[in-house]
């Protein structure tokens, strides 16, 4: 009970400032942006601002103890569609603490956020709106457009946050993003967060240490002339290796063939009618 409430009590006082940096530090960025927006087309001193607040929350957190590996695999000069695999809402925090510049992909619910969203909207991050075909088709010209300009991008290929922390099937379209633009891939995987702060939570879950890797780029050459499903199983396959996970499309595959336990007659009479 006394850690339950000592969590809640944390919790509170983590999301409290939050929203109270937020509010101080969001006519910063505006001005900032005033400022350097006419002659920094990429926006690259807001996005400096920007992951500077953003690491706020994890540097300055107790609980959470944050190690960056292969930073050094980060070529300051190259352009990469940059990927990760997506747990907890920590995820965006612990990637603002990467010495890179890029443009989040980021659903539209996050740029209805005041002040935060609003940021997002001066350091001209991509919106998507999920499962709408016209958003995905504008939020990919967008990407096209960012890294033509010399601006990496940023996506989680899963789509959304695991609810059991295991690693999601990845979708397509980072994948024909780095194809079409002829960019590298820079691989990254986060451990940790699910545990720090589930999906849907809102309560943090004690000490955790969260580990981010780097790993080597993948150049655009590996990625052309072949299929892209190929192309996605084989970074699934490297995420679950790194992962220590079985593969995702392996392991549903596998749950969807298993055979289902027999249902009791109780249950059976008490199932909805089929149809």
């Amino acid at each position: 009970m006394v850690k339950r409430a000592a969590r809640a009590g944390c919790s509170l006082l983590f999301w409290g400032f939050i929203a109270v940096s937020s509010l101080v530090l969001f006519p910063v960025a505006l001005l900032l942006w005033l400022v350097t927006a006419p002659f920094d087309r990429r926006l690259v001193w807001q996005h400096r601002f920007t992951s500077w607040w953003a690491s706020l929350y994890t540097r300055l957190n107790p609980l959470w103890r944050v190690t960056v590996e292969g930073a050094e695999r980060i070529d300051p000069a190259a352009t990469y569609v940059m990927i990760s695999n997506h747990q907890s809402f920590v995820d965006i925090l612990v990637l603002f603490r990467l010495r890179a510049h890029y443009k989040w992909v980021s659903k539209a619910e996050m740029f209805r956020i005041p002040c935060i969203g609003w940021n997002m909207r001066l350091n001209r991050y991509v919106e998507l709106l999920r499962g709408d075909a016209a958003s995905i088709a504008r939020m990919m010209a967008a990407c096209e457009a960012h890294l033509a300009a010399g601006s990496s991008v940023l996506l989680f290929p899963e789509g959304t946050r695991s609810l059991d922390g295991r690693l999601k099937p990845f979708k397509h379209g980072a994948f024909t993003l780095a194809r079409r633009a002829g960019v590298p891939i820079l691989p990254i995987v986060i451990e940790g967060t699910a545990h720090a702060l589930p999906k849907h939570g809102f309560v943090l879950r004690g000490r955790h240490a969260i580990r981010v890797r780097i790993l080597d780029p993948v150049p655009a050459s590996a990625l052309a002339d072949r299929p892209v499903e190929a192309v996605v199983e084989e970074f699934e396959a490297l995420y679950a290796r790194v992962l220590g996970e079985e593969p995702p499309r392996a392991r549903l595959t596998a749950a969807a063939a298993a055979p289902q336990p027999a249902r009791t007659p109780a249950a059976a009479r008490s199932a909805p009618p089929a149809g």
